[in-house]
């Protein structure tokens, strides 16, 4: 019986797990890496190198107008595949065309613009909201608690595996806003 290994996308996937990353970081790296392909007339990237991973940098860059933290994270995707993956060691310095990077300030709401915000909201929506404001939650941190993780006594909640893959403590909201 012949034995094939698994294809190049699910030995990504493998490798992400085997790593922890995120849900989300798998589902980006792996379109990126797909996209890096598919712009190579679906060559195996086992078949290119520096020169074309540059290519496809500067079109993100000056064809895709994308911004640098795309272009990083893009870059980011296609790193792991040859480093992580593949074994390929790229010695070389990649040199492409990188996308300008925006300075911008961070739109962040006022407390009472974020009471407003709440205020428009009902229901269970509303609960979650409200935790989420009150406790300083992630959106995923907040989806994967479980009812261990919330101390009632000590009136604390403790963070699994949030962002960084580290686990925190933080407070119950004094109160319903």
């Amino acid at each position: 019986m012949i034995e094939h290994s698994p294809k190049l996308l699910d030995q990504v996937r493998g490798k992400i797990r085997l790593k922890h990353y995120s849900i989300r970081t798998e589902k980006s790296y792996i379109t990126w890496i797909k996209r890096y392909i598919v712009f190579h007339n679906k060559r195996h990237p086992g078949d290119m190198g520096v020169k074309e991973i540059e290519e496809y940098l500067t079109y993100l860059a000056e064809k895709r107008h994308v911004a640098a933290a795309t272009q990083n994270q893009a870059f980011n995707a296609i790193l792991f595949l040859y480093n992580e993956v593949l074994d390929i060691q790229l010695d070389e310095k990649i040199n492409s065309v990188r996308a300008k990077t925006r300075i911008r300030v961070p739109v962040v709401l006022t407390v009472d613009e974020a009471f407003q915000v709440l205020d428009l909201m009902e229901g269970t929506n509303k609960i979650i909201a409200q935790f989420l404001y009150g406790s300083g939650l992630r959106i995923m941190e907040a989806v994967r608690l479980r009812v261990k993780d919330l101390d009632f006594n000590m009136e604390q909640v403790i963070v699994r595996n949030g962002k960084g893959n580290k686990d925190r403590i933080t407070m119950f909201p004094e109160e319903p806003i």
